[in-house]
């Protein structure tokens, strides 16, 4: 087995826990926040969305999947463009509201479409590429991918999590 096809499976791993944790649950849960500076499932699985389209997107040399498709209007969020969620306040993540599940896993199947394309075109040399240079050492395209696979399935892992709890305070 290749490297990129471990990292295929782990991203798809990521894509079926994301419908795992939103299919069928009704906005008022993906939008609830069990604190007021707690994460929403809403905000949870958009973020991790929008890390994983804006760090492979940028390691591969592509537009932004929310950008080019769209999905930023799509979401009409009072937020500037490009953010990805990174440092953001109670208020900001209040922000991230969402009508239906169907919305968050629309994006992330086209942001997963985008990222798996990619990865099939990879050389086992491709993963040696610097992406940024930014950090000492140099951040190759192999970390990267590998950094964007760990924090997706926190964040998805707080989403089950949540939808968990959620539902088990509902009941």
């Amino acid at each position: 087995m290749h490297a990129k096809d471990i990292l295929i499976d782990g991203y798809n791993r990521i894509r079926e826990e994301v419908h795992a944790a939103v299919d069928g649950l009704p906005a008022e849960v993906l939008n609830a926040r069990p604190a007021p500076d707690a994460n929403s499932m809403a905000w949870l699985v958009w973020h991790l969305t929008r890390v994983q389209d804006d760090h492979v997107a940028d390691a591969a040399g592509l537009d932004q999947v929310w950008l080019s498709q769209d999905w930023e209007k799509r979401f009409g969020l009072d937020l500037p463009r490009k953010v990805t969620g990174y440092g953001h306040s109670a208020g900001q993540v209040a922000k991230v509201r969402v009508d239906s599940g169907d919305l968050l896993t629309g994006y992330h199947d086209a942001v997963h479409e985008q990222s798996v394309t990619f990865l099939r075109g990879l050389s086992s040399e491709d993963f040696e590429r610097v992406v940024d240079e930014r950090w000492d050492p140099p951040v190759t395209l192999g970390v990267r991918l590998v950094s964007v696979l760990s924090d997706d399935l926190q964040h998805i892992g707080q989403a089950a999590y949540l939808r968990g709890l959620l539902q088990s305070a509902a009941s």
